[in-house]
């Protein structure tokens, strides 16, 4: 049964750490910072649990591989004190007893080792050994073991096999050698389901202890890292909050300052022509400085959650109307036409003057950075239940080494032309918190020489949606919305 979220509910969820100045930010820290202490505590502990893993495996086989090694020693100088069955028999089946398969089986309780015995000819094969071979596993007689014995140095090999119900056999094989060379090999083996019974518990154990301490160390990283960076988290407010208020207060005298010396300028005939072009010059700078703090008090607002928000339902169709209506001026004035296409309404839930700001934004930078007979295409339109605002030029476009900066505060392409068209730098910054502040997504795809795309993706009336930025120089030639 599907349930159609109502517009309050991704506010609604959001839990106080979200609501705190910077939370994004300290939340993407504060994770990396557990997942990096998990790392390293993993890594140790899979160090740590191989190491004593192989150890224990060792002193548990260790013994096994002695007696095997020391048993195939003895059996090779029997090899021709029995002309018989080469001491290749058990004794109670040498003696005469008739041998029932249980009694060649794994070791009773109580009974530390039970070996086997088998021997191979000079080429390998296996010898008749009086029925006595009928009863061992079939893994245990194969003649690998001993072809590899024949063709080591030391005419010695092992290897562990697994013996089906009997469980795992340690081999250890011994080359018989004679006056005329090699005549034989002799194959011993030990049971060894006890020791690797106690293997897979110990591998047991260490999974399950590894796990809850991994577990817990994600727990306590969380805790520790939040109170790591709660001195971080009080400098990053009190920064932001210093960087609001300079803004605020020097809003006011900015506005005085060139108040004043547009009042001067008003009797231009007055004064020298040096002096008249000082003043311009002030002008100029003042309404430049003025735009920088009010950008920045809006960026600082933004990031600590300060800014008033409304929470109203907004036609994107006809705020983007409005847009276009309100920069044509600009536009006629930089010989740049501006098309509104729209495939009906689109509506979403947010703050209609932050929107309409992202969406200014949008088109003031388009504007400025196309050429003289230019176009700027804005559309809105739905596509795969999300809403979205698309700005298209056919401007100077950005190179691919720019694009992944774009979200910086500050950051120009060519510092020297946006410093000419009046940018400050901050204009994506706006729109990207704007989005973010909306559930929202912006994408930028550019290509040198053609033109540049921005996205921005809103989630309906009645959905939710992912925050995000992503940046890609993916090709104009793209379908668009």
């Amino acid at each position: 049964m599907s349930w159609n979220r109502p517009a309050w509910w991704p506010h609604l969820r959001r839990g106080r750490l979200s609501r705190e100045p910077g939370a994004a930010l300290f939340l993407g820290l504060r994770l990396r910072l557990t997942l990096w202490y998990c790392l390293v505590l993993g890594v140790a502990l899979v160090l740590f649990s191989v190491a004593l893993y192989l150890s224990v495996r060792y002193f548990l086989l260790q013994p096994v591989a002695d007696a095997a090694a020391a048993s195939a020693n003895g059996r090779v100088h029997q090899w021709f004190a029995d002309p018989l069955d080469h001491g290749c028999n058990p004794p109670d089946v040498s003696s005469g007893s008739s041998g029932q398969p249980g009694q060649f089986g794994p070791p009773s309780p109580g009974q530390s080792m039970y070996e086997i015995i088998a021997c191979f000819d000079q080429n390998g094969s296996l010898m008749a050994q009086s029925g006595y071979t009928t009863l061992l596993p079939s893994a245990f007689l194969a003649n690998n073991l001993a072809q590899s014995a024949l063709q080591s140095p030391s005419g010695r090999a092992n290897d562990i096999v697994n013996g089906g119900s009997v469980g795992p056999i340690y081999r250890a094989a011994q080359v018989v050698s004679g006056p005329t060379g090699n005549v034989g090999v002799i194959v011993i083996g030990e049971y060894i389901q006890t020791q690797e019974n106690d293997l897979s518990l110990l591998l047991t154990l260490l999974l399950v202890v590894g796990g809850v301490a991994l577990l817990g160390a994600g727990a306590g990283g969380l805790f520790l890292s939040n109170r790591a960076l709660a001195p971080a988290r009080l400098s990053w407010a009190n920064q932001q909050r210093f960087i609001a208020d300079a803004a605020h207060e020097l809003r006011t005298p900015l506005t005085l300052l060139r108040a004043d010396a547009e009042v001067l300028l008003r009797g231009r005939e007055r004064l020298d022509e040096d002096d008249a072009a000082l003043l311009e010059d002030i002008v100029a700078e003042a309404h430049h400085m003025s735009n920088l703090a009010t950008n920045l008090l809006t960026l600082a607002r933004l990031d600590t959650g300060s800014i008033h928000r409304e929470h109203e339902v907004v036609n994107l169709a006809a705020l983007v109307k409005e847009g276009a209506r309100r920069v044509q001026a600009f536009a006629e004035q930089r010989g740049v036409s501006v098309e509104v296409e729209s495939s009906g309404d689109a509506y979403v839930i947010g703050d209609p003057v932050l929107l309409e700001q992202a969406m200014l934004v949008l088109l003031d930078n388009a504007i400025k950075y196309n050429r003289q007979g230019g176009r700027v295409i804005a559309r809105t339109a739905e596509q795969d239940g999300h809403m979205f605002l698309e700005v298209r030029d056919t401007g100077i476009g950005i190179a691919a080494e720019h694009l992944p900066h774009l979200g910086e505060r500050f950051y120009r392409v060519d510092k020297a032309r946006a410093r000419e068209a009046g940018g400050t730098g901050l204009g994506i910054s706006i729109a990207q918190r704007i989005a973010l502040a909306h559930e929202g997504q912006l994408t930028l795809s550019s290509v040198p020489e053609q033109g540049t795309i921005v996205k921005l993706a809103l989630p309906p009336a009645h959905g939710d949606f992912s925050d995000s930025l992503e940046i890609s120089d993916t090709s104009l030639s793209e379908k668009p919305l």
